[in-house]
Order: structure tokens, then C-alpha cells, then sequence
């Protein structure tokens, strides 16, 4: 079975949906058969890499609402997160730009690295607060997750791998993606949104008894007609 994220750095619910399936899979009886496959996705293309405003600020002008307003909404979202096992910082939080942190979560997927880069970095925006658009901080991370540092400043001062994101962005608007988290499963089934855990749980175990049915075929044949064995060939009565 392969499951495929669209999912950003910045987005809370990215994170919160994420842990939900990882628990949904522990569970799942067949969790070695599934392969989980990171796609990118961009909430803000054109945001700041560097900003003096805060999480709460930048959500009130996006939302025409006040910063106490905003704030009371950071708040109900560290509630989901704190009951998924997360802790989100939402005070000492810093916005960014995510292309980078998309380069490079591609960059470790030619390594074999993307699940262990892709927590990295949503742990150190949502719980670190770590700057995950600055180039330091990035190629800290890229390196305790097991990839070259050298390699991964070389990505970070050119432009490699943005071509594969601006892919899988283009993909997301091919199929309907107008948010994140969205999963998709064998190309066949989508989920919108950090969905509950039974949601996950249902969508795991319909695609697995769809992949794993015994095939029947219905006759569409109502004569008896002429067919061939290992005894030979029998010819039906053309007079029946």
C-alpha cells in the first residue's frame, strides 16, 4: 500500500495528522507493507524567509481578526496537538518561508532520509522553535538526521531540487489538493485534512481488503461452449 502526504513545515495540522496515522499504523497489522511517501506543499510561497512579526500577528492579519483572537485559535490547536503527544511552542514560533526545507526534504528522500528529515524539521518549528528557513539551522538538522553537510550546503546555496518540489505542487493542484495534510492512498482514495484516527483506520483497512480480495469472475456466458483440458478437447451438443 503507498500513501502519498502533501504536507508543509508550518502547518500545525500537518504535524497533528501526520502522528495520528503513525499511531493508526503501529496498530495496523500489515504496517510493514505500507510505504509512506512525502510530497510538497507550500502554504505561503511568497512568505519572508525573515520577519519580526509573530505567529499569532501574521495569522491575525491573514485572518482580519485581532492578535488576542489569534491567539485563543494558536491555542485550541496546541490543545489537538498536546492530545496527539505533541507539544507546539505557538509564543516562541518562527514563521518562515518553507522552500528550503522542501529542497531539502527532497534531497534526503535520494537518500532514503525523508521521514527522518520530515519530522526533524516540523519538530523544530512547532516544538523547537527552531528557524527552519535559516541555512545554518537547516543544514544542522540535515546532518543529525544522517546527510552530508557539505552536500546539503551546496543544495541549499543553489537551487537543486526545487524543480522536484514545484513537481509535486503541481501535482497537488492536478488532483484537487486546496489544503494540507492530504493523503492519498494507491492513487485511489484521498484524505482531507488531520482526520481522526478511525478515519485512518478505515481508509487503511478498506485499501488493504481492496488489494488483497480474492478476484471472482462472473460468467458472462449462459451456453455451455467448446473448450480444451489436459484430457482434450470436448465439443458441447449443437443440438441442445
Amino acid at each position: 500500500m503507498k500513501i502519498e502526504v502533501w504536507s508543509d513545515f508550518v502547518c500545525p495540522f500537518c504535524y497533528i495528522g501526520k502522528r495520528r496515522l503513525e499511531e493508526v499504523l503501529d496498530t495496523f497489522p500489515h504496517k510493514d507493507e505500507v510505504e509512506i511517501v512525502y510530497k510538497s506543499f507550500e502554504l505561503d510561497p511568497n512568505a519572508s524567509r525573515d520577519t519580526n512579526l509573530s505567529i499569532q500577528e501574521i495569522l491575525a492579519h491573514k485572518y482580519r481578526t485581532s492578535v488576542n483572537e489569534a491567539k485563543r485559535m494558536t491555542e485550541g490547536v496546541a490543545q489537538q496537538a498536546a492530545a496527539a503527544g505533541l507539544q507546539f511552542n505557538f509564543d516562541t514560533m518562527i514563521p518562515t518561508n518553507t522552500l528550503d526545507a522542501h529542497r531539502i526534504a527532497k534531497f534526503a528522500e535520494t537518500k532514503g532520509k525523508d521521514a527522518k528529515v520530515t519530522e526533524s524539521l516540523l519538530k523544530a518549528h512547532f516544538t523547537d522553535s527552531k528557524h527552519i528557513g535559516d541555512h545554518e539551522t537547516l543544514t544542522e538538522l540535515a546532518v543529525e538526521a544522517g546527510l552530508d553537510r557539505q552536500e546539503v550546503q551546496s543544495i541549499l546555496q543553489g537551487n537543486d531540487y526545487t524543480e522536484d518540489v514545484r513537481a509535486d505542487e503541481s501535482k497537488a493542484r492536478e488532483i484537487g489538493v486546496q489544503g494540507v495534510p492530504f493523503f492519498v492512498l494507491n492513487n485511489k482514495y484521498a484524505i482531507s485534512g488531520a482526520q481522526s484516527k478511525d478515519v485512518f483506520m478505515g481508509a487503511l483497512q478498506k485499501v488493504w481488503e481492496e488489494e488483497h480480495a480474492e478476484v471472482s469472475l462472473q460468467s458472462l456466458s449462459s451456453a455451455e461452449g467448446s473448450v480444451c483440458t489436459d484430457d482434450g478437447c470436448e465439443i458441447p451438443n449443437q443440438n441442445k
